[in-house]
């Protein structure tokens, strides 16, 4: 069994067939037969999780685990407590109420810059928020920021359970040891 993780860029398709113009997976020569265990939108960035274990894939994906995936968001204006305070709480969307949250302000994490750039305005800053979520619903992050006023320039999943992606530059990828699969499995 081979079980690795990816740091995905921006615009890169977290699926093996291109679409769209965008870049997929086939993309960066993963071993042959794995296959994501959930998934990142195009426009977010960050740790993906690629298996031939289908027993472990499912695990990660199924939000009956409620395995903890922490994201590094950069929002519009300086996010604040009562925002926070709302996320940790949990905020209703239109698909119904979502789970409470792990919600931080996070000072500028110093990642590489995004290709293509975040738009920039000079009348408008930015900050960052750490979210921890263990449920796992379409564009959730994005849709749970700006339901509380702070819409999203850069998304970036930072962690999956214990693993991170330091030191995997975007694009690049490493097996996991078995210590850090039997990691996955709490």
């Amino acid at each position: 069994m081979t079980t690795i993780i990816f740091n995905k860029p921006y615009g890169v398709l977290s699926q093996f067939t291109p679409e769209h113009g965008h870049p997929s997976l086939a993309d960066f020569k993963f071993p042959k037969g794995v296959y994501p265990a959930g998934r990142l939108d195009a426009d977010s960035e960050g740790l993906l999780l690629l298996t031939s274990d289908g027993a472990l894939q499912a695990h990660i994906s199924d939000p009956r685990h409620k395995t903890p995936k922490t994201y590094w968001a950069q929002v519009e204006r300086e996010i604040t407590a009562e925002a926070l305070a709302a996320l940790r709480r949990g905020v209703t969307l239109k698909d119904g109420p979502t789970l409470p949250c792990g919600a931080a302000a996070l000072p500028d994490p110093g990642l590489a810059p995004r290709v293509p750039p975040v738009r920039f305005r000079k009348t408008v800053s930015t900050s960052w928020a750490a979210l921890v979520l263990k449920e796992g619903r379409n564009r959730q992050v994005r849709r749970m920021l700006a339901s509380v006023g702070f819409p999203v320039l850069r998304l970036v999943r930072r962690a999956i359970g214990p693993l991170t992606f330091d030191g995997l530059e975007p694009g690049s990828w490493r097996e996991l040891t078995e210590k850090e699969i039997r990691s996955l499995r709490f």
